[in-house]
C-alpha cells in the first residue's frame, strides 16, 4: 500500500463498504425517499437531511426520516410505529428498485483503487448496510461488480455494521484473519466495526459520516480519493 500509515501492515485481503465509498448514492437515496414519501402523503425531505442519516442500513434510514418529520410537526420524540413504518418500507423497497443507480456516480479514484488492490494481490468482499437486493444490482450496473468475490448486504447478518459480526462473517468467507484484512469505508460505522472485529481500517475523507468530521474518527489511514492506493 502507498499510504504511509498502513505501510507496515501485513494483508491478504480487504473489504469495502458501498455507500459513500464506492459510489455516490444520496441522489438514489433521496428520490427513493421522496417517491415513499409522496405516496404516504408527507412532504419531500432534503438532501443535507438524507446526508446525515444514512448509512445504518434503510431500515433506520426510514424511520429516521420519519420520526425527523414527526418532530417537526411537534410530536412526540418516540420510536415510528410498525403500523406506519410497515408500508412505508414496502414503498421504500419498491420506490428504491425502480431508482436504484439513476441518480448515482461512481467516486474519482475507485477504478484505480480497486485495480491497486487487485494489482496487490488482495482479494476483496464487499460489505454494506445497504440490502443485498439493491447492492448487487448497484455494483452491475456501475461496473463495479467484477471486482469483488463475496458481497454481502444489511441483510446477510443477523447484525449490522458498526457490530463486527458481519466483518467477521466476511471474513470467514474470504479465508483471512481480522487482523490482516483491511476494512475501507467511509464513516464511523465502518471504523467502530473494524475495531470491535480487530481490522485495520483506511476510511475515505468524502463519504458520508453522519454529518460529522470523518477525520475524527479512529481510523489507521484517511485518503481523498481511493486513486491514491494506486501512487
Amino acid at each position: 500500500m502507498s499510504i504511509p500509515s498502513l505501510a507496515g501492515l501485513e494483508l491478504d485481503a480487504c473489504i469495502v463498504d458501498l455507500d459513500g465509498t464506492l459510489v455516490d448514492t444520496l441522489g438514489d437515496f433521496e428520490a427513493a425517499l421522496n417517491l415513499m414519501l409522496a405516496e404516504l402523503g408527507r412532504p419531500a425531505v432534503t438532501r443535507s437531511l438524507v446526508e446525515r442519516l444514512v448509512g445504518k442500513g434503510s431500515e433506520h434510514l426510514i424511520r429516521s426520516v420519519m420520526a425527523h418529520q414527526a418532530r417537526e410537526r411537534g410530536g412526540p420524540d418516540a420510536a415510528v410505529p410498525d403500523a406506519l413504518y410497515e408500508p412505508a418500507w414496502r414503498a421504500y423497497q419498491r420506490h428504491y428498485l425502480e431508482v436504484n443507480g439513476r441518480h448515482s456516480r461512481v467516486y474519482p479514484g475507485v477504478i484505480e483503487g480497486l485495480h491497486a488492490l487487485r494489482a496487490a494481490g488482495l482479494p476483496l468482499a464487499c460489505l454494506t448496510n445497504k440490502p443485498g437486493a439493491f447492492a448487487r444490482p448497484l455494483l452491475k450496473a456501475k461496473g463495479l461488480d467484477g471486482y469483488f468475490g463475496p458481497v454481502f448486504g444489511g441483510d446477510a447478518f443477523a447484525r449490522k455494521k458498526p457490530d463486527p459480526l458481519p466483518l467477521l462473517k466476511t471474513c470467514e468467507a474470504l479465508g483471512t484473519h481480522p487482523g490482516r484484512t483491511l476494512m475501507i469505508g467511509d464513516s464511523s460505522n465502518d471504523a467502530q466495526a473494524a475495531r470491535a472485529a480487530g481490522c485495520p481500517v483506511l476510511l475515505v475523507t468524502y463519504g458520508y459520516n453522519h454529518g460529522e468530521p470523518v477525520r475524527a474518527v479512529d481510523a489507521d489511514g484517511f485518503v481523498d480519493s481511493l486513486g491514491e492506493l494506486a501512487g
